[in-house]
Formats: C-alpha cells, sequence, structure tokens
C-alpha cells in the first residue's frame, strides 16, 4: 500500500509538471503571437484614427456649408433674425451628433445598440436633460409667440436681467448689457417669467425727477425744469410733456418731469437732462437739499 501511495505522488507530480510546462509554453505562444500582430494592428488602428480625423474634418466642412446654405435660404425668406439663429443651432448640434456617430461606427461601435441602449434607459436620460428640454422647448414658445426678438432691449423680471438681445440659440438667450457684458439666459427660464421688452415701441417715457427744497419757489422750479426738458434734442415735441409734484418727501418736494424720447436715446438723455437740471437749478437758486432732519428742543 506504501508503494501504491509513492506511485500516485510520483505520478501527480509528473502531470503537474507537464500541465505547467503546457501552460508556459501556451502563454508564450500567445504573446508571441501578439507581439507578431501589433505590428499591421497599430498600422490598421493608425489608419483607422487617419480616416476618422479626414473623416471629421470634412464633416464640419460640410456642415458649415449647410448651415450657410440654410442662413441664405431663410434670409432670402425674410425669416426673423431669431428664427434663423434657433434653427442654425439646432441643424449644428444635430449635424455634429450625426457625425460623431458615423465616426464612432467606423471604429466598430454599433449605433442600433447605441441608440437601443439610449430607448431603454430613457426616463433616466429624460430626468438628466430635462432642464436641457426645458430650455429646447423654451426656445420654440419664444419663436412661436414672439415675446421679444433680437435687437430689442428686456428685462426679465424674475432676477432683474436686462440687456440687449443678441442671440436666440437652441437652448439659451444672449443678453449684451449697455456696458457690454454678456447675459446667457436659459430659455425655459424666459419662457416661464413674466418679461419687460422696453423697446417694442419707438418711443419711451422718461421720468427726470428732482428734489427741491421746502422753503424754495415751487412755481418757478417747475418752470425751469419744463423749459429744460422741452428744449432737450432728445424730446419728442409731438408727444405730451408734463411737470408736477410727484411726493412730498420727508426732506424735499419731489417734482418730475414726463416726456418721450426715441428707445436708442433714453440713456444719453437721462444723464444729460439730470447734468442740466442740476446746473439750470444753481444758477436760479433753487436749493436741491440733502436728506436732513429738524430738531425742535423744548423746554
Amino acid at each position: 500500500m506504501f508503494k501504491t501511495l509513492i506511485t500516485e505522488t510520483i505520478a501527480e507530480d509528473i502531470t503537474n509538471g507537464i500541465s505547467e510546462e503546457v501552460s508556459r509554453n501556451i502563454d508564450v505562444g500567445v504573446i508571441q503571437r501578439f507581439l507578431q500582430e501589433l505590428p499591421e494592428k497599430a498600422l490598421q488602428l493608425g489608419i483607422r484614427v487617419l480616416f476618422a480625423i479626414l473623416f471629421l474634418t470634412i464633416g464640419i466642412q460640410v456642415i458649415r456649408i449647410i448651415r450657410k446654405i440654410l442662413k441664405k435660404s431663410l434670409f432670402h425668406a425674410n425669416a426673423d433674425k431669431g428664427v434663423v439663429q434657433f434653427l442654425d443651432s439646432f441643424v449644428k448640434d444635430s449635424l455634429y451628433v450625426v457625425l460623431i456617430f458615423m465616426i464612432a461606427n467606423s471604429f466598430g461601435l454599433d449605433a442600433t445598440s447605441v441608440v437601443a441602449v439610449l430607448g431603454s434607459a430613457g426616463v433616466a436620460i429624460g430626468l438628466a436633460i430635462q432642464g436641457s428640454l426645458s430650455n429646447l422647448a423654451g426656445g420654440v414658445i419664444i419663436l412661436l409667440v414672439k415675446p421679444f426678438r433680437v435687437g430689442d432691449y428686456i428685462i426679465e423680471d424674475n432676477k432683474k436681467n436686462e440687456g440687449t438681445v443678441t442671440e436666440i440659440q437652441i437652448f439659451y438667450t444672449k443678453l449684451t448689457t449697455p456696458d457690454e457684458k454678456v447675459i446667457v439666459l436659459p430659455n425655459g427660464t424666459l419662457a416661464n417669467t413674466s418679461i419687460t421688452n422696453v423697446t417694442a415701441t419707438y418711443k419711451r417715457r422718461l421720468d427726470v425727477k428732482v428734489g427741491i427744497s421746502y422753503t424754495a419757489d415751487l412755481l418757478k422750479a417747475k418752470e425751469v425744469l419744463y423749459k429744460i426738458v422741452k428744449n432737450d434734442a432728445s424730446t419728442l415735441q409731438d408727444q405730451e410733456i408734463t411737470v408736477v409734484v410727484e411726493e412730498l418727501g420727508e426732506s424735499a418736494v419731489i417734482l418730475v418731469a414726463r416726456i418721450w424720447v426715441k428707445n436708442e436715446e433714453f440713456l444719453a438723455a437721462k444723464g444729460r437732462l439730470n447734468e442740466f437740471v442740476k446746473l439750470r437749478f444753481d444758477e436760479a437758486g433753487i436749493e436741491i437739499p440733502y436728506p436732513q432732519m429738524d430738531v425742535h428742543v423744548r423746554t
């Protein structure tokens, strides 16, 4: 029995040694085959990459040409500038997605499988991009309802952002402020909040306010203020001009002159008239008081 155990042990060792030798030979063969095939595979991959870069470059140029043709067609059709920008942005994004899928397909990625995966994960993806979808829907609503157009000066009443509309893109609208800052607002926000379109008409009312002392000559102050706004170059003479007492404040009598000016002249006229009011009131001896308090002491 002891001899049998020794015999079995020796046989098992021999078998294990043969197995290890065979495995070692197989591993060496796989590595050698991999090293032999590596240059060919690297060459094939390099060719694919070069073709992908070439295809990408050509695709970008084709997309630019399509966008130019689209823009020219829309401009010849007298389409609104905002519509042109929105459609251009939509077509650009869509074509780039198609281009990326085509390049990925050349590397063996099955577009059908990707679409199937996206479809099965539709709920999760929908929740993830619901903000973008809301902005897309908001852009469509803006183009259909047209609360503003490119070139209009608007005030977004929620956060009080304001500026001139320069672009209406697929997801966002860009505003440029008078001091040349760019504000980017989501279309979903603009579609779901109140908006003040300052330039919806060609004219805009300008209120020039000034406070005078309670001891000043009220009628003289009104006359001086009326002459200032009446004689300004920006004042539309065919529109009503009024000068009234708006408020009896704590430290001053508040006068307001209401005139109408063209939209593009509003800011310049406002600054100029405020300066003239100060100079003319000083010349006329009309006091413009600062906040003050009279204290009466009783004994």
